[in-house]
């Protein structure tokens, strides 16, 4: 069975509409990795100032070499090749053309892992 990734990024209520900006622009990033199979960005509605950025990967191996490859790559070319750096989602924090690095829109990011035990799809 498939695992699934979820970052809980702490979004400030003025970075809200940037956050989404980022992710709109991220360009299929994700979407090509070898083992992928969904990704989601979750706006909280109420009662929590909590994304969620929820991926499902063919198994643990897919998810890794997409973080340790294409994603980390990715993320040290637009940090400037600064490797002390933590990682950010793609699309999360991306460089306008010709400008500066903007802050981040996040204050704070959690990962969790689970590995899909069940699953069913909708009744016909």
């Amino acid at each position: 069975m498939s695992i699934v990734k979820i970052n809980a990024l702490t979004v400030p209520a003025d970075q809200r509409e940037v956050l989404e900006q980022r992710f709109a622009a991220r360009k299929g990033f994700v979407e090509s990795a070898d083992g992928f199979e969904w990704f989601e960005l979750l706006r909280p509605l109420e009662g929590s100032d909590r994304y969620l950025v929820y991926t499902r990967w063919r198994d643990e191996e897919a998810f890794q070499a997409w973080m340790n490859g294409p994603m980390k790559e990715a993320h040290q070319r637009a940090k400037g090749e600064d490797s002390g750096a933590e990682a950010k989602p793609a699309g999360s924090d991306a460089q306008p053309a010709g400008g500066e690095r903007p802050k981040p829109a996040a204050t704070d990011s959690e990962t969790w892992s689970f590995e899909v035990v069940q699953q069913a799809p909708p009744k016909k």
